[in-house]
């Protein structure tokens, strides 16, 4: 059985994950990261009771920012699993959505869909610019371009993190996407984006998107390695 509710919430629509930040604010930053979680799960990553996390959880979905699931579990009766609903993406930045979409809707309106492309390859341009005075220099450990790559996203409001993985990749996690939808209205947005990483990462460095939010997963993910590793279970 699930449940979501769908009342706009009431309270203030910026998100922060720091120490200081209502309780609140830091179980949906939490469940943006991490995905569907348990209130035992949560309660463990905040260092409260369980009790506490569902009083808030409760909260929360009396507000339309949180929905449950039971799920099977191993023991016992079903998990209950909390995750977030389409209403709680309005407590992250979205880079002035409607905004960006109106302009794009200008642009194909005056220049047509070849004006549209001119001006998100210009833009793309001007990103790898500013992404390439951020990253060292090509001869840098990949972990470490890679790293600064991730701090040039956070800044961007894409809550970017990185892993190292057992075949020596490396995996690139952006659990939120701060221009949605700009994307949803211009998909190109989204496969420029894969090109500027390609670009800033430089020859030689394979980037591959494994999760994509367009397509409905939670989250966009990318797999960067370098091109003559060896993967995992490749035949």
């Amino acid at each position: 059985m699930a449940s979501a509710r769908t009342a706009r919430d009431r309270y203030t629509p910026v998100v922060k994950p720091e120490n200081s930040a209502p309780a609140r604010d830091k179980i949906l930053f939490y469940l943006k990261t991490k995905g569907a979680q348990t209130a035992a799960a949560v309660a463990r990553r905040l260092g409260v009771t369980p009790m506490a996390v569902r009083q808030h959880l409760y909260e929360l979905e009396s507000g339309g920012l949180v929905r449950w699931e039971d799920r099977p579990a191993p023991v016992g009766r079903p998990a209950r699993h909390w995750s977030l609903t389409p209403v709680a993406s309005e407590r992250f930045p979205d880079s002035h959505a409607e905004l960006i979409v109106g302009l794009l809707d200008a642009v194909r309106s005056a220049f047509g869909e070849p004006g549209l492309d001119r001006l998100i390859h210009k833009r793309l341009e001007q990103q790898a610019a500013v992404y390439r005075k951020r990253l060292p220099g090509p001869r840098a450990p990949l972990e470490r371009r890679i790293a600064a790559l991730v701090s040039v996203r956070k800044e961007e409001g894409y809550m970017a993190e990185m892993t190292r993985d057992a075949d020596d990749s490396f995996t690139l996690i952006e659990n939120h996407c701060p221009i949605c939808d700009a994307a949803k209205s211009c998909q190109r947005i989204c496969g420029g984006e894969l090109d500027l990483f390609r670009t800033v990462l430089g020859k030689g460095i394979r980037v591959e998107r494994t999760e994509h939010m367009m397509e409905g997963a939670r989250r966009c993910v990318y797999r960067i390695e370098k091109a003559g590793a060896a993967r995992v279970g490749a035949k």
